[in-house]
């Protein structure tokens, strides 16, 4: 008969059969109780980071935006400032040309005052005086110089301050720069989304990179360059009026005294023509005198030489009596009348020749005092011709260089003026 060999092996037994069951059964409930607490868990963590997601990516767009907003400000304000500093430099700039240009047109009546002070040194003898005329050139010249320092001083002032300006200008423009990149930066940040193609893990993007500032620094930068400029500004705006009242200054200062050196000149040359005159006038009545004075010079001599043709005679005749013979030889009345004739006679040619004497004496100091009058005449008459040179020269102060004719040629000595001892003076010299 055959027989059935049971195959060796472990053998559980039924309650473990049936607690194996309840066990897997058990098990299966409870992973599947874990399971769905955590599904609904992630599912909360889910919705709770996507709003999370959702509001820190726009509450970050909004700072962006606002951030943009605030740097754009900040630009309009950079980009308005540097306007009004590029018309400020430029105003400056032509402000600075013009009193430069004033200082350039000192030059002109310095030059004026120093030809004619250097004309004025050619006047001779007495003439070369000290007078209220020289005074003024000198004042003049002092006046001049003294304008010319104050204007260069302006203009150095001017030099720095739009040094300034430009340093100020190269500041506000790095400032600006780099708001230009900010919001082209922070722009293109705004622009990007989900889906942007650009976009990717970067290594350690929350690193603070060397050199970053706080915000309060950032706009403590921009409102320090902002204050510098309008600062700068106003000091320059402040330059250029002092600049422009120092031109005005300067040139009405020069006006009045090339005024009062020009009635100084008038009223020397008014005086000189005076002098003038009344020495011309002294010349023809001591010519007149000394041809008078000669004329009785004639006469005098004319009669003492017939005094002496009559002493001559009452000689003669005294002489030929004393050869009268014996007792007619006696001291009758024609021989005491021819005595007393010769005596007359003696006393009058003595009284003739002192007379002739004072009058040689007369006429030679006339002759010596019309030389000195007409020397002085000589003198009145250059330096009158001097101040009328120089008084043509001034209208170069007055008139356009393009239209500038000399009135006046002291080479020829000759002149278009109307005054006429002027006229004469020339007519002489020449």
């Amino acid at each position: 008969m055959a027989t059935f060999s049971v195959k060796p092996s472990q053998r559980f037994q039924l309650p473990d059969w049936r607690t194996n069951s309840y066990l897997l059964s058990t098990n299966a409930e409870r992973q599947r109780d874990a399971s769905h607490q955590i599904r609904q868990e992630a599912r909360v963590l889910r919705n709770e980071t996507n709003n999370q997601t959702i509001w820190d990516e726009h509450d970050n767009r909004t700072r962006l935006a606002e951030r943009i907003d605030t740097v754009n400000r900040w630009k309009e304000m950079l980009d308005k400032c540097l306007t009004d500093l590029d018309a400020e430099i430029d105003t400056l700039t032509q402000m600075k040309e013009s009193a430069e240009k004033n200082l350039q047109a000192k030059n002109l009546p310095l030059d004026v005052a120093i030809e004619c002070l250097s004309l004025r040194d050619s006047r001779r003898d007495i003439d070369l005086v000290r007078d209220p005329v020289e005074n003024e050139l000198h004042k003049e010249v002092e006046v001049i110089e003294a304008t010319k320092k104050a204007l260069q001083q302006r203009i150095n002032q001017a030099f720095e301050q739009l040094c300034l300006l430009q340093e100020v200008q190269q500041q506000l423009n790095f400032d600006h720069r780099g708001k230009m990149e900010t919001l082209e930066i922070d722009r293109g940040c705004l622009s990007l989304n989900l889906t942007s193609p650009n976009i990717s893990l970067k290594i350690n993007p929350t690193r603070v990179p060397k050199g970053s500032t706080t915000l309060q620094q950032w706009d403590d930068f921009s409102h320090f360059n902002k204050n510098r400029a309008e600062a700068e500004m106003k000091s320059a705006t402040e330059l250029r009026e002092a600049i422009a009242l120092t031109i005005a200054e300067t040139n009405n200062e020069l006006e009045a005294q090339r005024v009062a050196t020009e009635f100084a000149f008038r009223k020397r040359l008014q005086e000189m023509e005076k002098v003038y005159s009344e020495l011309k006038w002294q010349e023809k009545n001591t010519l007149e005198e000394i041809a008078e004075l000669q004329e009785d010079i004639r006469h005098l001599e004319e009669d003492l030489r017939r005094k002496m043709l009559n002493l001559k005679l009452v000689h003669t005749r005294l002489e030929s009596r004393t050869y009268r013979p014996n007792v007619e030889l006696c001291r009758d009345q024609a021989q005491h009348g021819l005595t007393d004739e010769i005596h007359q006679l003696e006393a009058t040619i003595h009284a003739l020749k002192q007379k002739l004497a004072q009058t040689q004496d007369a006429l030679d100091a006339l002759n010596k005092h019309l030389a000195r009058l007409q020397a002085d005449i000589a003198c009145k008459a250059n330096s009158m011709l001097l101040d009328a040179k120089c008084m043509d020269i001034r209208r170069k102060l007055t008139v356009p260089a393009e239209k500038f004719v000399p009135q006046v040629d002291t080479f020829n000595r000759t002149t278009n003026r109307t005054l006429s001892p002027l006229k004469t003076c020339q007519l002489e010299l020449a």
